[in-house]
Parts: C-alpha cells; structure tokens; sequence
C-alpha cells in the first residue's frame, strides 16, 4: 500500500452463479460449491489521488474454483476505453487492490484471492443500473452481455423487493437483491441464468466503504 488517497461513489450491478440472495453475503458456502460472477461499476464521482476518475465505468469477469476465500480465482479486469492513460492506472490500481488497506474493499479482499491475473481489457462498456427497480444492462462487445431484474413472486408474479444491509461490509452498505444473466466470452467463459444478483450505491475510499 501507498500513501496515495481515493475514493469512489458511483453504483454496481454484480450477478454471481449462486441462488437468491448468494449465501457469501453470509459468509456461508456459494451456492454450488464454487462462484462464478460479472460485476460493473460506474463512477459518478470519483479520484485516485490527483487523477479524477468521474464518469468512467469498469468491470470484471470472475471465476473460483471453491468458495472465494479458499484462493485460486480468476479474474479479467475490464476499464473503460475512454479513460486516459493515467485514468486506466488509476482503476486497474484500484481494482487490483493496490493504494488499498487490507482488507477494506472487495476489490482489495478479491485480488489477495486471484491465482490468475488475465490482461486488462480496454473496451466499450454499455451499462444502464436503476437500484430501487432492480434492473439493469451491460455491453461489453466481445466479452460481456448481461441484464438483471426483479425477483417475482413464484404464485402470483408479483415484483418482489429484498435488501442486504452489511453494516461492516467491504463492498456496500445497502444492495437490493434481483436476479440476472449473463454470457461471457475469453479466457473465463460464462452462462449465468437466473440466478443471483445485487444493486448497489457505493462509496468507497482506500480505508473501505464509507457507512
């Protein structure tokens, strides 16, 4: 870690391989013993020390072969083909956990898990988030297509609304929970259906999410 401060609000779409509500949330076991998972990010405002970061987005294409904590992931890094050489350092040092005390951001958590760095990625990313309706699209040509949506009631197909609140948590403090899917393409190729997926604000600095 450096002495280099930012910080980050903006909001995320993540969509995981586990069922509703994804049991890591409660640091049980992933759904089918393993995870897999996208998850974008758009800044609404933001800066990495003196580099400003405001309105760009990235993402991330995931993959553990156990539970996350059990080490031995995957991950491609994805930033957004608008940001300046200095902005494209400035998010992969971000994302890579790097300016970051341990343990204080998901990003930070999930990189000290990753066995297997694959090349940045710098491309376009489509992505439209609303939280409180639990919906969401991504596209990213050639590596990403996913949306979420509400959960709905299996009787009466009603929209169904839940909330996650982690007040100690290292990546939001509120999300609701929808569902999603999603199909990747490259080096970690996915097929998410119907299955786990939280909206979030979030709001972050290099000491964790600000409550």
């Amino acid at each position: 870690m450096t002495d280099v401060k930012w910080t980050i609000k903006g909001r995320e779409f993540i969509h995981c391989n586990c069922a509703y509500g994804c049991p890591c949330q409660f640091n049980a076991r992933p759904t089918q013993g393993h995870c897999s998972a996208i998850g974008v990010v758009e800044i609404e405002q933001g800066n990495h020390g003196a580099t400003r970061l405001d309105g760009l987005r990235c993402a991330m294409i995931v993959s553990w072969p156990g539970a996350i904590h059990e080490g031995r992931g995957a991950v491609v890094p994805i930033i957004d083909e608008r940001a300046s050489d200095g902005q494209r350092e400035a998010l992969l040092r971000i994302m890579s956990g790097e300016d970051t005390e341990p343990g204080a951001t998901f990003f930070q958590v999930f990189a000290t898990t990753f066995e297997t760095f694959h090349d940045p990625v710098f491309a376009p990313i489509d992505f439209e988030v609303d939280i409180e309706g639990r919906t969401a699209r991504v596209s990213i040509p050639g590596w990403i297509e996913a949306r979420g949506e509400p959960i709905l009631n299996p009787v009466t197909g009603a929209v169904h609304r839940a909330r996650l609140n982690l007040p100690d948590g290292f990546e939001y403090d509120l999300c609701e929970v929808g569902r999603g899917w999603a199909d990747t393409t490259g080096p970690i190729a996915l097929s998410l259906s119907d299955s786990h997926a939280h909206f979030a604000r979030l709001h972050m600095t290099e000491s964790g999410v600000v409550h």
